[in-house]
This record gives structure tokens, C-alpha cells and sequence, in this order.
């Protein structure tokens, strides 16, 4: 069975709360899918027979707005094709990096009441996810390390 990382542990999301809060923020998001998503048994989608990727989807759609209003946007999206250096089993459905004008923007469409009606979808959906905060840096020198 898959360790089920879809949701930030407490001790994760203080971590995140205590680094630098003005500057912009790259969140790269790894996300595979379910099989068939799971809505809780109270969700109008509960028996909807919806594909994990379909769930996401819905999540997209009703998030895309908070997420936007509050100047996020997709800088990188991608396919996974193959696994070069890594475990062979280990695949991504949806690839790609979020970019926010800081932390506070993150931190208020989490909180958002319409974000967090929307993310009944991605739990749903998720079989496991990666969300890591990184900092953007200058790109095209050729050099892999600063």
C-alpha cells in the first residue's frame, strides 16, 4: 500500500509557516491519482463513479478561481514519460509548479471558504502527492548548482 501523503502534517505546515513570508514562492506539486475516487459517503459525488484524474479535475475547476485572485499562476507543467534516476514503480499523474507572490497568498487560499470546499476533490482524488515549496532562482547559465 501507498504511504497516503495527501494532506500537510502539522509539524510540515509550521515548517512552512516559519520560513520567509514576503518573497514569491515555487510550489512543485507531484500528484498520483486514484484508480476511482473516494468521496465521503455525505458528498453528492459519493457514488458519481468518478476516475481519480476526473476528481482532480472538478478540483481544479472550482479552486482555479481563489488561486488566481490571489496571483497565483502555473509557471511549469509536464508529462512524466520515464523514470530516469529513481524507484522504478514511481509514477506522477499531474506534474507541475505553482507560483505565488508570497506565502500569504498560499496561506489564504488554504483558508479561503471556497478553496476549502474545493478540496474535498483532491482528497478524493489522491492516491499520494509531493507539495514542496521551493525558491525561485535565475535559470539558463548552464550550471546545475549555484
Amino acid at each position: 500500500m501507498t504511504d497516503r501523503h495527501v494532506d500537510p502534517e502539522r509539524a510540515q505546515f509550521d515548517a512552512f509557516k516559519a520560513l520567509p513570508r514576503n518573497t514569491v514562492i515555487h510550489m512543485l506539486n507531484l500528484v498520483r491519482f486514484k484508480d476511482k475516487a473516494t468521496y465521503p459517503a455525505d458528498h453528492p459525488l459519493a457514488g458519481a463513479n468518478l476516475s481519480g484524474a476526473e476528481a482532480y479535475a472538478n478540483y481544479g475547476r472550482d479552486s482555479g478561481a481563489v488561486f488566481e485572485r490571489l496571483g497565483g499562476r502555473i509557471v511549469w507543467r509536464g508529462a512524466m514519460e520515464a523514470m530516469v534516476i529513481g524507484p522504478d514503480g514511481e509514477h506522477w499523474d499531474a506534474m507541475f509548479v505553482a507560483e505565488y507572490p508570497n506565502s500569504g497568498a498560499f496561506m489564504a487560499m488554504v483558508t479561503d471558504p471556497v478553496y476549502r470546499l474545493a478540496v474535498v476533490h483532491r482528497q478524493a482524488a489522491v492516491e499520494t502527492s509531493r507539495l514542496i515549496r521551493t525558491a525561485p532562482r535565475e535559470t539558463g547559465s548552464g550550471q546545475f548548482a549555484d
